[in-house]
């Protein structure tokens, strides 16, 4: 197992903002990415590089309605058109952007799904939430390599949760075609995937300079992540108080989305990070490995929330059989 997969005292913490983790930190001339990144954490993310000096490209199934949020929100970040859950616009728009010749420096995969009702499949029969914020990242990342490459230096943060403690990646059954199907064990499932992603990613890019990581942000109710969840689940779990308004509370990792997007930031553009991959974050540091047999479910009241990740998240073994997988669901056998 990775001995690179534990804190190194960043001096940050669950209550760090990402006006703290920016400060005096020079963007000019780098350009990003970020999937999602017209709403919430996306949004407070693009926000905080577009301060410090990037380019921010922000694709969205509805450009409109992306371009009219972000203009609200003040504006700076650009609207390309892209479905995450279709190839051809995927490959539609990293074509575009490599053709540019601009280097990509940071690649944010943050859009996601999260606990869908009903068993829903993509177009090509993949399980709907592993399909978008598995598949189409993976997409997504292998057809812009070449822009990666050319930055010279670049990372791609993949957006994970504490939620892959609710299921590894069941390779034999995916897309739950013989276990029934359980909302969470899916998203779990997926976010795992967002991790190994990065246990492999990072071995394959290292050489050509890009760096891997995937994170937890912490439980924010500002979001639309948790939109299928309904807002009983949301007060039974503390997420939002009986009026429906966000809560805040630290101790169980109920974060504001300032607080949330911060590790999305650092592991995007922190120094502290340089020469370093491969890992989980939280709290804008790298997260401990959980012990093995210890108790790592997520409760309904939050009150065991440490933000540590499951070694089968980050077993490489595993991560190869994702990638394997992945390249046969997607049809991209390399990084070209």
């Amino acid at each position: 197992m990775s001995t690179a997969q534990a804190p190194i005292s960043s001096g940050f913490s669950r209550a760090s903002t990402t006006i703290d983790i920016i400060k005096g930190v020079d963007l000019v001339g780098k350009v990003g990415i970020i999937t999602g990144g017209y709403s919430g954490l996306g949004l407070e993310t693009a926000r905080t590089l577009v301060s410090a000096g990037a380019r921010i490209i922000v694709p969205a199934r509805d450009v409109e309605r992306a371009r009219k949020v972000i203009a609200e929100a003040g504006g700076g970040m650009e609207v390309q058109s892209m479905d995450l859950t279709d190839p051809v616009s995927i490959d539609s728009f990293a074509r575009d952007f490599v053709e540019t010749g601009l280097p990509l420096h940071f690649l944010i995969n943050n859009a996601g799904i999260m606990a869908l009702p009903e068993l829903k499949h993509d177009a090509h029969g993949n399980e709907l939430q592993f399909a978008t914020n598995h598949l189409g990242h993976f997409r997504l990342t292998l057809r812009l390599w070449p822009a990666l490459k050319r930055a010279g230096g670049a990372r791609v943060v993949s957006v994970s949760s504490a939620g892959h403690r609710f299921s590894p990646v069941v390779f034999d059954d995916i897309n739950f075609e013989r276990r029934d199907y359980d909302p969470f064990k899916a998203y779990g499932q997926s976010k795992t995937a967002n991790i190994l992603f990065a246990v492999s990613l990072d071995r394959r890019g290292k050489d050509a300079g890009i760096r891997a990581f995937a994170l937890h942000p912490g439980g924010i109710a500002g979001t639309n992540l948790g939109a299928h969840v309904g807002v009983e689940m949301l007060q039974k779990t503390g997420f939002v108080d009986e009026s429906g308004r966000p809560v805040i509370d630290l101790a169980r990792d109920l974060k504001s989305v300032p607080q949330g997007a911060a590790t999305h930031v650092w592991c995007a553009v922190s120094p502290q990070l340089d020469g370093k991959g491969g890992v989980f974050c939280a709290d804008s540091d790298i997260t401990p490995i959980l012990p093995e047999g210890g108790s790592s479910d997520l409760t309904e009241d939050r009150t065991n929330r440490g933000t540590g990740v499951e070694a089968y998240a980050i077993d490489p073994d595993a991560a190869d059989e994702l990638w394997r997988r992945s390249e046969e669901l997607t049809g991209i056998s390399d990084q070209s």
